[in-house]
């Protein structure tokens, strides 16, 4: 054994960490408390340059007061900042590109700061490593790129340190874990400091420090839709949707991507769904933040068991009533948990339907545009084939047998298929074409300077594509030609569209390929607004029985 003094050390992160804490000793008080003012100085302390730093940005709630302090620290220290976060939503995530403290970013979600996303990049202030699925980047948290610094938030803490994230968990328990336990550094801003937590969901010996921010931390409303909104052309691409795939394969297992098109879903359930005699069929087992749009389908009793990746602001009250649908703890709340939801999204689906801004003519679809990066959230994880599932359902199994080119590689071995759905209308915001020859993500690659285009779904995973002129059932397709020519078929009037064959179309249609309106029996003019359970969020609150609280900019009466 060897006793030579330069033998190799083991514990190098440790004592990096124990050295930067102890530069932070002088701020943190009893119960590992800091006072909001030194919070600035305390991240001088415990950051370096370089450092992989991850801020908690998740879909809905914000360690924004942390950011907005991260965002003060002298950047003659502080610079060159690698973050890996999920969501990048507030602008103080990208004011950190814009100040000189961060240089590369690592996320899944971009939300309201897409524009600025895509900004940063062409004029070189932002260095952009990937643009992830959650599951994906958590995954990596647990690997190359595990933070040194993790900036949290939690509803309350106890005089001990320990934490409550409630409702909203969302990322937490993922971020801790990945960070502590790799040697790094935990800090936490909570709304208020008590004597007692309703329940314990992060333990004390995980953080290092902890502040009481000086207002509560931000939560987005980000999965809530008005169903005053919801247009006629969104109700029928619904309708389609409940009688072309819900009743074709009776799907039980589902999750609901965000937009207007899969809240108009929700709001046809108890009328158009009923009248198809799907309850009990379709939509039983839901993973699924709480959609406001989905409780007059909860309350007409069409679902078991929903799993939420967090919450949504204003249903806290209404979820804790219905702990036979959500999963609540002991104490009464929900506990969502994104890392949980996702797998459950990835293994245990039988569909996936969501939207996206742009489909090539090969059933590639992205939503990162030459200006926007608005990332994809759990889209890729949810929307693709899980091949390492082994267990059986109907729809799952039905799907997999109508696909002619699913044994190409296993010979004649049977195989499910998962259903992947986009809904789009062909024309979207701005009227902007959705059906494009070439995405914009191959010049946004060319421009990030990525070494693949960043796609949501690839084309091989999509196995239906409804628009306002019908469904493309790509899965029965038997080559690429026909999956081709069956998105032509049903994409209107744009670049791609026009290029339909009429002959082509109608041998399509003649083999069940390609379904309008017409084909499936879906009348067009009763697309309309009196078909939603609820027209606005007071039919909403109503429903809920007083129990759903909206935010105020909701409110319209």
């Amino acid at each position: 054994m060897s006793t030579n003094s330069t033998e190799k050390k083991w514990d190098r992160r440790s004592a990096d960490t124990a050295e930067r804490l102890e530069a932070a000793s002088r701020y943190i008080g009893p119960g590992k408390q800091f006072k909001p003012e030194d919070t600035v100085a305390l991240l001088e302390a415990v950051i370096r340059a370089g450092d992989r730093v991850n801020i908690e940005g998740n879909n809905q709630k914000q360690a924004d007061f942390l950011a907005e302090c991260l965002n003060k620290v002298d950047k003659s220290r502080i610079h060159d900042l690698h973050m890996v976060q999920s969501a990048v939503p507030l602008p103080v995530h990208l004011d950190l590109f814009e100040n000189g403290i961060a240089k590369k970013l690592d996320f899944a979600f971009g939300g309201p700061q897409a524009g600025r996303v895509a900004k940063f990049i062409s004029e070189g202030k932002l260095e952009l490593g990937a643009i992830h699925t959650y599951l994906e980047l958590f995954g990596r948290y647990f690997l190359d790129l595990t933070p040194k610094v993790s900036l949290i938030c939690a509803y309350k803490a106890d005089r001990e340190g320990n934490l409550y994230t409630g409702f909203n968990t969302e990322d937490t328990p993922t971020i801790v874990e990945a960070t502590k336990f790799r040697q790094g550094i935990v800090i936490a801003q909570v709304n208020e400091i008590v004597d007692k937590l309703p329940r314990v969901d992060i333990p004390a010996d995980w953080i290092d420090a902890v502040v009481e921010s000086p207002r509560p931390f931000f939560i987005e409303p980000l999965f809530t839709r008005d169903p005053g909104l919801v247009t006629e052309s969104q109700i029928l691409l619904a309708m389609l949707c409940l009688k072309g795939i819900y009743a074709e394969y009776e799907v039980k297992r589902i999750n609901h991507g965000i937009g207007f098109l899969t809240s108009a879903i929700e709001l046809l359930l108890p009328t158009y769904g009923e009248e198809l005699g799907l309850k009990g069929k379709a939509c039983t087992h839901m993973i699924l933040n709480p959609h406001p749009t989905m409780i007059p389908a909860i309350e007409s009793g069409w679902v078991d068991t929903i799993h939420c990746f967090g919450g949504e602001l204003g249903m806290e009250k209404y979820v804790a009533a219905r702990p036979d649908v959500f999963f609540t703890g002991p104490d009464g709340t929900l506990r969502s948990n994104r890392a949980y939801a996702q797998t459950a999204g990835h293994y245990a689906l039988d569909m996936f339907i969501g939207g996206t801004l742009q489909i090539d003519k090969y059933g590639n679809s992205s939503t990162a545009t030459a200006s926007r990066v608005a990332g994809f959230g759990g889209a890729p994880n949810m929307g693709c084939d899980a091949k390492g599932r082994r267990h059986v359902t109907d729809s799952w199994l039905k799907c997999g047998k109508e696909m002619p080119t699913l044994d190409r590689q296993i010979g004649n071995m049977p195989r499910g298929k998962r259903l992947v759905v986009q809904g789009v209308e062909t024309f979207g915001e701005g009227r902007a074409p959705v059906f494009v020859e070439e995405l914009d993500a191959w010049k946004l690659a060319e421009n990030a300077n990525l070494d693949l285009p960043p796609v949501m779904i690839y084309g091989d995973d999509l196995t239906h594509v409804v628009t306002e002129e019908g469904i493309a059932y790509l899965n029965r397709c038997a080559d690429i030609d026909a999956r081709m020519a069956a998105i032509r078929a049903v994409a209107g009037y744009t670049e791609i569209g026009i290029k339909a064959n009429p002959d082509e179309t109608r041998q399509l249609r003649e083999a069940g390929i390609v379904k309008t309106p017409e084909d499936l029996g879906v009348d067009r003019s009763r697309a309309n607004r009196s078909l939603l359970a609820a027209r606005n969020i007071r039919d909403l609150v109503s429903w809920s029985g007083g129990l759903y609280n909206p935010p105020a900019r909701f409110r319209n009466w």
